[in-house]
């Protein structure tokens, strides 16, 4: 490739590869201690530097930036990965072609997109605001909506039959737009509603435009190109998904008497939460006296589940119970991963 092609930059070496993390919003703090619980861990030289790595990802260059201006230099290709909000990144790409979402949910940073209106106002459903819409705009003057999602939020009423409004852009605060006068309702993102309530706003019934949570993208073009930006990816996403999926297990061990490993198994198997992932691990416990009777059990338990294993295991006789956190469990090929490769081919 020539030094012009947009996926190599100025002052970028032919083999270096960027990810782009969000720099002070929201998501900032949770993405760092995302990306240290699944190994991970960004280093900064300095809290003011804009550049950072990875020691995991010796090749990688970290890069802070606006969420918002995440999807954009991923999809230019000034950077090849980046990690911000799936609200962000329907709104300013929607499906473009050039952006793969290599990871859609990384269980952090939830939020929700909705319509927000004055508690005031005696509607709760999205078909009465259209009924209302429809009045005001044969009144001339149609519903005013701020948002800074105008994509997602003019996509989403044109859908549910609603026609003529008007989007107020904004990036302030939404949640006094109402009560100032420049705009009837809002489309904003919420996490747990408070801040709506506080200031006497309520959202819809049916009033998300979308669920949103972190995200990894990647440029489709430097996947396809380049050998080592896809390796990278995909070690991205099976840690990213080794660690999701040990979130929420515990790892369980525990002794029993019984005449063979194969006994052991049939009792263990009597009960609905030792079954492990494909099954129990069972080995020979090798005691100092003479009683060769006791195996050792190691299994795999969910978290929600961890109380009626360990009960469970004490009914069919097994003691010294010991517990430990999972922090990852891959997969002989996460399906994610599948799904990248059949849309890259």
């Amino acid at each position: 490739m020539s030094a012009s092609n947009p996926l190599r930059p100025t002052g970028r070496s032919p083999e270096e590869i960027r990810l782009a993390l969000p720099s002070k919003g929201r998501l900032e703090e949770p993405t760092l201690a995302f990306l240290a619980a699944c190994g991970l861990a960004v280093e900064k030289a300095n809290p003011r530097q804009y550049v950072a790595r990875i020691p995991a990802l010796p090749g990688v260059t970290v890069l802070f930036q606006r969420a918002g201006d995440i999807p954009l230099s991923v999809r230019d290709g000034g950077v090849d990965f980046g990690i911000t909000g799936y609200d962000v990144v329907m709104e300013r790409l929607d499906h473009d072609p050039q952006v793969l979402i290599l990871h859609e949910a990384l269980n952090y940073g939830h939020c929700d997109l909705v319509l927000a209106v004055p508690e005031a106002w005696p509607i709760e459903t999205v078909e009465e605001l259209a009924a209302l819409a429809q009045s005001r705009a044969r009144e001339g003057h149609p519903l005013r909506i701020a948002t800074r999602f105008t994509h997602l939020v003019s996509r989403f009423l044109k859908e549910r039959g609603i026609a003529e409004f008007h989007l107020v852009v904004s990036e302030g605060t939404l949640e006094v737009a109402p009560s100032i006068g420049y705009a009837d309702l809002i489309a904003d993102l919420t996490t747990t509603g408070t801040t709506l309530h506080d200031n006497r706003l309520k959202p819809l019934r049916d009033g998300v435009i979308l669920h949103a949570q972190a995200c990894l993208i990647a440029n489709r073009e430097a996947l396809k190109a380049r050998p080592e930006v896809l390796a990278v990816a995909r070690q991205l996403v099976e840690f990213f998904e080794a660690h999701l999926r040990a979130e929420g297990h515990y790892m369980l061990f525990a002794n029993m008497r019984g005449e063979s490993a194969e006994a052991i198994a049939r009792r263990l198997f009597t009960q609905t939460d030792l079954g492990g992932l494909q099954g129990p691990t069972i080995s020979r416990v090798y005691v100092r006296e003479a009683d060769p009777g006791w195996f050792a059990i190691h299994i795999i338990v969910r978290k929600d589940r961890l109380n009626e294993a360990i009960q469970q295991l004490r009914t069919i006789g097994g003691s010294g119970v010991v517990v430990a956190p999972v922090t990852y469990i891959f997969e002989e090929e996460p399906l994610r991963w599948q799904r990248v490769l059949e849309q890259l081919s």
